[in-house]
């Protein structure tokens, strides 16, 4: 498993009964958790003492009940500023289980000793492309969500680095990437953390088994001679870490050989000692 377990400013405390008690800075939050499916004492005091729980409804979806939580706040992972505020569908802005992933395409931006490209696709408020540019990449941000590219604006601005050299595009994914390959333009990297289901600017649906598989085909498309990595995240229990291994290995391994890599991404829980599963990665690299 690809275990986030090097934060400072998060953990996660306890899990039970469908919940998940976690410390984001100084502040405590209570979310729902669809792993979390066993039933243990809820011993610690922050169960008790939250400052914001999120209340799953029946009906599906959900609200915030807030306990002197600020509107906004901040943590910090390495050199990286997140701005943090809870928001519909019990997020807060960040999934820290992807320090994980931002650890190892780091590393090897930083060992690569040339210029890299990176494009990274469905980006979110912009965690894995301020990892990037701080390790020294060049970054295409696109998401097709002008409030969550402007969230990941100020996220790189409190990170410093305002001056790096990132292109921050709203748009749909296929359709950037489409014009992309008309365009010419190739890249050494490639980060995709797409939803399991979601919408475009113009309306255009995105069902993550009946488009990923086609879409990492187009993807390939955009990659340079001499690629680095291409990380695929999944948040839908039905691709499974072997499916993410098989779909890049057969679209970049018998052009570029390398080798690919799958696991289950997962945080450490402080209070038992176990792993919170939180989806899967598939990361292939070239050597």
């Amino acid at each position: 498993m690809f275990i986030a377990n090097h934060w400072k400013d998060y953990e996660v405390i306890d899990t039970s009964g469908g919940e998940k008690l976690e410390r984001w800075g100084k502040y405590l939050l209570v979310r729902p958790d669809p792993q979390v499916i066993w039933n243990t004492p809820k011993t610690h005091r922050g169960w008790n003492k939250m400052n914001g729980h999120y209340h799953r409804s029946n009906k599906g979806g959900g609200q915030w009940e807030f306990f002197d939580l600020p509107e906004q706040w901040s943590i910090h992972y390495g050199s990286l500023t997140f701005n943090l505020k809870p928001f519909s569908f019990k997020h807060t802005g960040l999934f820290p289980e992807q320090a994980a992933n931002w650890d190892w395409f780091s590393k090897l931006i930083r060992d690569a000793h040339r210029p890299i490209k990176v494009l990274n696709l469905f980006a979110y408020t912009g965690g894995a492309t301020c990892a990037a540019a701080a390790a020294g990449a060049s970054v295409t941000h696109v998401d097709a969500s002008k409030g969550m590219v402007t969230w990941a604006k100020e996220n790189a601005r409190s990170s410093g680095l305002s001056d790096a050299p990132i292109r921050w595009i709203v748009d749909d994914c296929v359709k950037f990437v489409e014009r992309e390959i008309r365009r010419g333009n190739t890249y050494d990297a490639i980060i995709m953390d797409p939803p399991s289901y979601g919408r475009g600017p113009k309306g255009e649906i995105w069902k993550i088994e009946a488009n990923i598989h086609p879409f990492i085909q187009l993807c390939a498309k955009l990659l340079s001679d001499n690629p680095l990595f291409y990380l695929v995240n999944s948040y839908t229990t039905g691709l499974q870490p072997a499916v993410l291994t098989y779909m890049l290995s057969t679209e970049l391994t018998p052009k570029f050989g390398g080798h690919v890599v799958s696991d289950e991404v997962g945080l450490p829980v402080s209070g038992n000692g176990l792993i919170l599963p939180c989806g899967a990665s598939g990361r292939w690299r070239r050597e």
